[in-house]
């Protein structure tokens, strides 16, 4: 017998006298319907015996070790990526959700196709069964489950059929899935003949950084083309809503390049941009650092035509919300009163309906001859312009406060630049030498900023590194000084 022969064998003793949840069916129907779809993406008998094995150590009394020992190592490490911590002191109610964040962390990271296949194996057959009793029971059907919210079983799901998109997108299998979950959950993924299609591979071997931004990094391809190359976690319904919101400002009337296609780099997606011998305002500055007041002109003029641009029926998120949230992962754990007068002031702000980008900073605009683009559109929001000049604050003079070279490595050229550029767009765009009225807005944006800084503080968990612990220490000195004289975030 063959190693998979092997596995069968293994696994129906092992799953004995169990059967599917709901059902009257044995439950090894379930691992070998799993090999059976791991078979119409790949050959590779390894991968189709860890999905006959892949529940055996999670619902059986048998261990990777054992498997290992029987089938080999490589099973047993794909294996493991399906194996999930039971957490068995606990109710499997409460430790649903972090159960599954637990293992899409294992997902998202691996570049293992094995592991992908594997995981889209379990998951298309478990969401046929799903799909065959949400038809039979309808919203009853969630009672069966450990969890009965079918809005985190939506969660799970498309976060799954996300990570398993850029590789497995033209299977039958990924084909398959999707259609599930849009029958479930109708409407969830909307363009799905562009989701199937082979997508132009490109690389950037030796092409130049023009820009940088929180989401990707902007290449020169060649004289008439820029790549922006986004991370590794942007999914192609991310992109997609860029392109969207960037051709809606520009119907709006703000000046940004629009992506006419997306590619591939490696294990990313691309945007493709026409833009004709342009560069950021970063690098420009970076290289005549004597044309800071030029640019920082360019910027605020631009920042003013954001925050005076009405959003109309652009489909845009509150920042309100955002800033909330800087207040409920960072600041709160320190100190509960700052954290309500902050909240105060937020709320406070009148209603906009008008837009600000969201991550406006050079990297992110480019130059074309005399004529500015912003290339990054993915963060655009209705908000006050406070929100916007907070981010700018942080860009040019909060990011310097613990290492200056941070600034010099994000923007390309010395802090003691950055501090100036600052000033310089703080006057063009109030319109003011008055540095009483600059140090009055700065000082409100500051605010701002420290929170927002204090949730990255609180990122990777409530117990902090040495690092993290002497930057916290510094944002509350910050925060607490300013919240005695800011009484109002509008300006």
């Amino acid at each position: 017998m063959n190693v998979l022969e092997r596995a069968i064998i293994y696994a129906t003793e092992k799953h004995q006298g169990v059967y599917r949840k709901g059902r009257k069916v044995p439950y090894i129907l379930h691992p070998l319907e799993v090999a059976q779809i791991i078979s119409t993406m790949t050959d590779d008998i390894e991968i189709m015996t860890a999905g006959i094995l892949h529940d055996v150590v999670e619902d059986t009394d048998g261990t990777i070790e054992e498997i290992e020992e029987k089938f080999g190592v490589r099973v047993a490490q794909l294996v493991a990526t399906e194996t999930e911590n039971k957490y068995s002191d606990r109710p499997k109610e409460e430790t649903w959700q972090q159960r599954k964040e637990e293992s899409l962390v294992v997902l998202r990271n691996t570049n293992d196709i094995g592991v992908k296949m594997l995981w889209l194996g379990d998951k298309l057959a478990n969401i046929r069964s799903l799909a065959t009793g949400y038809t039979e029971k309808g919203e009853e059907v969630w009672q069966l489950f450990h969890m009965h919210d079918p809005e985190k079983h939506l969660w799970y799901y498309k976060s799954v059929a996300e990570a398993l998109e850029l590789d497995l997108n033209r299977t039958g299998a990924y084909k398959e899935f999707i259609q599930h979950i849009n029958f479930i959950w109708p409407g969830t993924f909307t363009t799905d003949k562009e989701r199937y299609k082979k997508f132009k591979e490109y690389s950037i071997d030796g092409c130049k950084i023009i820009g940088k931004g929180a989401k990707g990094t902007v290449y020169r391809y060649n004289d008439e083309i820029i790549l922006k190359v986004y991370n590794e976690k942007n999914t192609f319904k991310d992109i997609e809503r860029e392109t969207y919101l960037a051709r809606s400002a520009f119907v709006a009337g703000i000046p940004t390049a629009i992506s006419f296609g997306i590619v591939t780099v490696g294990e990313r997606y691309a945007s493709v941009f026409e833009l004709l011998d342009s560069s950021s305002i970063s690098n420009l500055i970076a290289k005549d650092q004597s044309r800071v007041k030029y640019y920082a002109k360019i910027m605020a003029d631009l920042g003013r035509e954001f925050h005076s641009t009405p959003a109309g029926k652009i489909d845009l998120p509150d920042y309100k919300d955002e800033m909330f949230n800087w207040i409920d992962t960072g600041i709160i754990h320190e100190d509960v009163e700052i954290a309500e007068k902050i909240r105060k002031l937020i709320t406070d702000l009148p209603a906009s309906e008008t837009m600000i980008h969201g991550d406006f900073h050079t990297g992110n605009i480019m130059m074309q001859g005399n004529d500015p683009f912003i290339i990054d559109m993915d963060t655009l929001a209705r908000s006050h312009p406070i929100a916007e000049l907070a981010g700018v604050y942080m860009f040019y003079r909060a990011f310097g406060d613990m290492d200056p070279s941070f600034i010099e490595n994000f923007m390309g050229f010395t802090y003691a630049t950055s501090k100036e550029y600052y000033d310089e767009f703080m006057k063009q765009y109030l319109g003011t030498e008055d540095e009483a009225r600059i140090k009055e807005v700065t000082d409100k944006a500051a605010l701002l900023c420290y929170t927002r800084l204090m949730r990255r503080v609180y990122k990777q968990g409530l117990e902090l590194s040495e690092e993290n612990a002497k930057a916290r220490d510094h944002y509350l000195s910050r925060i607490r000084e300013l919240i005695k004289t800011v009484d109002t975030l509008e300006f």
